[in-house]
Formats: C-alpha cells, sequence, structure tokens
C-alpha cells in the first residue's frame, strides 16, 4: 500500500504534463518520474518484485487520476 504520495509538476506556472513523484512502500521511500503518457520512471534505489511493481503501478494510476485529471 502506498502512503504519503506526493506530486510535485516538472514545470512551475506550465499546464506542460510531467510529475514527480515521492511516496512510502512498505517502509521504503520512493522517488519516480510520471510522464504525461503515463510511463512511470522509479529511482534506481526502488527494488520491487514483478507482482509488487504491478500493485504499486496500478496504486499511482488511480492516484494520479484522483489528484490531477479529477
Amino acid at each position: 500500500m502506498i502512503s504519503h504520495f506526493q506530486i510535485k509538476p516538472f514545470y512551475k506556472n506550465s499546464q506542460l504534463p510531467g510529475w514527480h513523484l515521492s511516496f512510502f512502500f512498505k517502509g521504503q521511500s520512493i522517488k519516480a518520474t510520471y510522464h504525461k503518457d503515463g510511463k512511470i520512471e522509479f529511482d534506481e534505489s526502488a527494488s520491487f518484485s514483478p507482482a509488487e511493481r504491478e500493485q504499486v503501478e496500478k496504486q499511482i494510476h488511480e492516484l494520479m487520476l484522483f489528484h490531477v485529471y479529477e
């Protein structure tokens, strides 16, 4: 489960899409980049099993829909 989810746009005062993300997953601080096409790039320090990665990506997409696109 993701906690303390935060987003920050790439560009201040701009409508250009792209966001920096930070959150905690299983007690580990994770940083990522969310691109306008929905691609997510995780920092090198993020280590997930394939199942965990799928779970985290799904949660991020849901949170982005709620925070950005609604």
